[in-house]
């Protein structure tokens, strides 16, 4: 799923490229992108593009009188634009919005399709996509601490709370942690007010580098890599790869679609975390620290 650094990096280049441009039509391919009736998506042809925002994940395009397209890309969606025209229509294209200079295709990848697509009118509708969550750009340390003690949680699922905190999902949830050096399964009621603090400058930091990042890959064109697995990251998407502080194998726990990776010694004190299924399935069998795991895996 993009998050807020692919985010960011989508709304600066829509500002740049498309801001002042007119709407000509907004082309449904998917019909079940739509999530609204009201007002139809006739009632943006011929408007200019006004305002380009992001509300946490998604994109917030503005119009004339108050109308608006919200944009949720979920996991697999992603935005291409075209200055020659092309005619949407490929197996993965979900719609085109055709400006007076080009389109905008919306695609979205694999057989699962979350993408959504919210027409609105009136400032006070987007009140209702907006979860709540933080942005650590602008919150203070004392604001980052009362939303990650504002319930018991596991420090992965506080991060990744669109209620607690904007923009951070799987993937920068990883890399903050690592850098934090702390154990994604730590409650967040056990953090003193240290390691709090450590937290917040790792995400502010995390969050930062990697959307400065982005920024200079994409330079004045458009960013055509959005991925949530990226050379130079850490621990995200690096199963069995060294880490590059320690030079341990990553390590990971699986959940549903997802997986969280961490490192064992960085963050764990060299105990591995219990992986909900294997771990029930072994029980007392479940080897408690690397060397156990590697001496397991060399067994006949």
């Amino acid at each position: 799923m993009p998050e807020l650094p692919d985010v960011t990096v989508y709304q600066e280049r829509l500002r740049a490229l498309h801001v002042g441009h007119r709407l000509l039509q907004v082309r449904l391919l998917r019909a079940f992108l739509l999530r609204t009736v009201t007002p139809s998506l006739d009632d943006f042809a011929g408007r200019p593009l006004r305002t380009v925002e992001r509300l946490g994940k998604r994109l917030v395009f503005g119009f004339d009188d108050e109308h608006y397209l919200v944009l949720h890309l979920m996991i697999a969606g992603r935005l291409q634009w075209y200055a020659d025209q092309p005619k949407p229509g490929a197996r993965n294209d979900l719609a085109g919005l055709d400006f007076d200079h080009g389109v905008l295709v919306l695609t979205e990848a694999g057989s699962k399709r979350r993408a959504s697509l919210h027409a609105v009118a009136g400032r006070a509708a987007l009140a209702e996509f907006d979860r709540g969550g933080l942005e650590l750009a602008v919150a203070s340390s004392a604001d980052f601490a009362a939303r990650l003690r504002l319930e018991n949680r596991t420090l992965k699922r506080a991060l990744t709370d669109p209620r607690l905190f904007s923009g951070i999902g799987n993937a920068y949830s990883d890399e903050i942690l690592h850098a934090a050096r702390l154990s994604p399964v730590t409650l967040t009621s056990r953090l003193g007010d240290d390691e709090v603090m450590r937290l917040f400058a790792a995400a502010r930091r995390c969050l930062d580098q990697w959307t400065d990042r982005l920024r200079r890959e994409t330079g004045d064109g458009w960013p055509r890599r959005v991925t949530a697995f990226r050379d130079g990251m850490a621990v995200h998407g690096r199963y069995g790869r060294p880490c590059p502080d320690c030079q341990a194998p990553v390590q990971r726990i699986r959940y549903a679609d997802h997986e969280c990776n961490y490192c064992v010694n960085c963050q764990c004190g060299g105990r591995l975390l219990a992986d909900r299924g294997l771990s029930q399935l072994l029980r007392r069998d479940w080897p408690r620290t690397l060397a156990e795991l590697e001496e397991r895996r060399s067994s006949p």
